[in-house]
């Protein structure tokens, strides 16, 4: 089977955590309202929000494990989903953003911008999730072909900082067990820094490469 046929299951695969929630929330019979809910506990509103924010982290981090993953196994067709794993970050941190804004704070523009003032878990957040939107916005192969290739790959690094937000903001969230966010910022930590080594090897290689001709010259 061509590996362009997985990618329906990829995309199920992807909702999977939607509907997992879903099914904690409207419980084992659906069609009595009554219960709806239940099944997330005494504080549903924080199971969303943690659940939902902590599927974004994951999906940003499966998207930067794409180009390593791809470089050191050879494997390119892994390529194909990185921009649909990208936008699966973005879908879950829209739901992670609207339960906030909804459920949490009922729409309250004032309480929000006090939040965001005053809590800088809030700020840093919001940061990495207004960072994501013009790489869902232009994530499309018309907007390479209109921006070109190097200013898109520009723009797509903005990636590297909300990812970095997202892992700052569960950690100053959580504040007592940092197990988690700590995990997330270690395998963030591995991603850019495998980045940062192939950016520096060949500028290593160039500042070298001058020394061992006179050295040969020689």
């Amino acid at each position: 089977m061509s590996v362009r046929w997985y990618k329906p299951f990829v995309f199920l695969a992807c909702l999977v955590p939607l509907g997992l929630l879903a099914r904690k929330f409207f419980g084992p019979t659906p069609g009595d309202m009554s219960t709806w809910g239940a099944g997330l506990g005494a504080n549903p509103i924080e199971v969303i929000t943690h659940s939902t924010g902590d599927w974004t982290i994951r999906f940003l981090l499966i998207t930067l494990a794409i180009t390593p993953l791809r470089k050191l196994s050879g494997m390119g067709w892994l390529i194909r989903y990185r921009r649909m794993l990208g936008l699966f970050a973005f879908f879950y941190g829209v739901l992670h953003f609207t339960t906030y804004i909804w459920l949490d704070k009922f729409f309250d523009v004032h309480a929000m911008l006090d939040d965001i003032a005053k809590r800088k878990f809030i700020t840093v957040g919001l940061l990495g999730f207004v960072l994501m939107i013009p790489l869902a916005l232009t994530s499309t192969a018309g907007w390479i072909r209109r921006m070109g290739g190097k200013k898109w790959q520009m723009l797509h690094r903005l990636i590297y900082i909300s990812a970095i937000a997202g892992v700052i903001h569960y950690i100053w969230l959580v504040k007592a067990d940092l197990t988690k966010p700590l995990q997330y910022g270690v395998i963030l930590a591995v991603l850019l820094g495998y980045r940062a080594l192939v950016w520096l090897k060949p500028r290593k290689a160039i500042s070298v490469s001058p020394k061992l001709e006179v050295s040969e010259g020689a």
